[in-house]
């Protein structure tokens, strides 16, 4: 038996409540006022913006349709802007831990706050609670946070300094070209020789003046009150290489956990939830979006999630109310 919560309620029912407030978040939030519904949105961090606003702020976004880039904290204002337009309720620094379904099909969001009541729930956690991945060096933990970063808020701090990149994903490679004709100059080392990176991205690293170094490891930083350079090492033949720096960035990736989400009752495949072609869950009346969901042929995009969000909000809109539409039409779509 659960113990009743003490916890105070929001006794307004909204139509269509939306847990995590990254981009396809507010997409999520801006489509279902198109579709006229109520909606509030959920989210644990201080911000909207999800990992965009907490980790890229600065970073370039290459996949959103209408824009050769666009920066991420940019792409955040006008989602923003897009998504009040009809004026959801958000809720800040609060994480949701129980999602349940009372007889009468009202579901009761508990988060660490309150409780809040749905008749309905999309998804879009993004890759839930994540950690960057600690640099695998000596003397790392002395220098996080005063040399070591793992994003990039502010690229003022880097400029005129000389700043090594660690990793080769998208994250690496952005951060790198971000830094070129910032910092004065920029060293990406890469364990491979292959990229886990968009090619036409990569093709532009080479072109550019940061120093490329593949087949490479971190292995000491040194310094005392500040970097002043690290040992690196050929990982093929161990010879190893000082290269002196003020600034690190390791970009290796994140941990990630859907944490409480686990215990809710959703069909999870790996660290995602499984949805259908409507971005149906298991569970009648939650549906999922953006990176936090699985089906065949799911691709990790910005864009992707833009597309899947209409899609959970309709089918969701006709799960509320049956007798609505499904598609509710376009100008292309009407006959004269």
């Amino acid at each position: 038996m659960v113990a009743q919560s003490t916890l105070p309620v929001d006794e307004k029912v909204y139509d269509i409540t939306i847990i995590g407030g990254g981009p396809t978040g507010l997409f999520t939030a801006f489509y279902a006022g198109i579709r006229n519904a109520s909606t509030k949105i959920i989210d644990s961090l201080p911000q909207l913006g999800g990992q965009l606003a907490e980790l890229y702020p600065e970073k370039f976004i290459y996949d959103v349709g209408g824009f050769p880039k666009i920066r991420a904290m940019d792409l955040v204002d006008q989602l923003i802007e897009q998504t009040s337009q009809y004026h959801p309720s958000v809720c800040l620094n609060e994480k949701v831990l129980h999602v349940t379904k009372g007889e009468d099909g009202i579901f009761k969001l508990e988060t660490d706050h309150k409780v809040h009541l749905s008749r309905s729930v999309i998804v879009t956690a993004g890759i839930g609670a994540f950690s960057p991945k600690s640099l695998p060096a000596e003397n790392v933990k002395k220098f996080e946070g005063n040399g070591i970063f793992y994003y990039v808020d502010d690229v003022k701090k880097y400029k005129d300094k000389k700043v090594v990149v660690v990793g080769g994903g998208d994250s690496a490679v952005d951060f790198a070209l971000m830094l070129e004709g910032i910092a004065s100059h920029v060293t990406l080392i890469h364990r491979r020789d292959q990229f886990r990176a968009h090619e036409e991205n990569v093709k532009t690293l080479y072109a550019s003046d940061v120093d490329v170094k593949t087949f490479y490891e971190l292995k000491v930083v040194h310094g005392d009150d500040h970097i002043t350079g690290v040992t690196i090492m050929e990982n093929r033949t161990k010879e190893t290489m000082d290269i002196e720096a003020d600034l690190i960035i390791g970009s290796l990736g994140f941990t990630a956990s859907l944490g409480p989400i686990l215990e809710w009752g959703l069909e999870v495949e790996g660290n995602e939830i499984v949805v259908d072609t409507r971005m149906s869950t298991n569970i009648p009346g939650v549906y999922a979006a953006g990176d936090i969901v699985t089906y065949p042929g799911k691709v990790k995009l910005i864009a992707t999630g833009f597309g899947e969000a209409p899609t959970a909000v309709n089918n969701a809109k006709t799960y509320l109310d049956p007798t609505s539409k499904l598609h509710p039409g376009h100008s292309s779509s009407r006959k004269e």
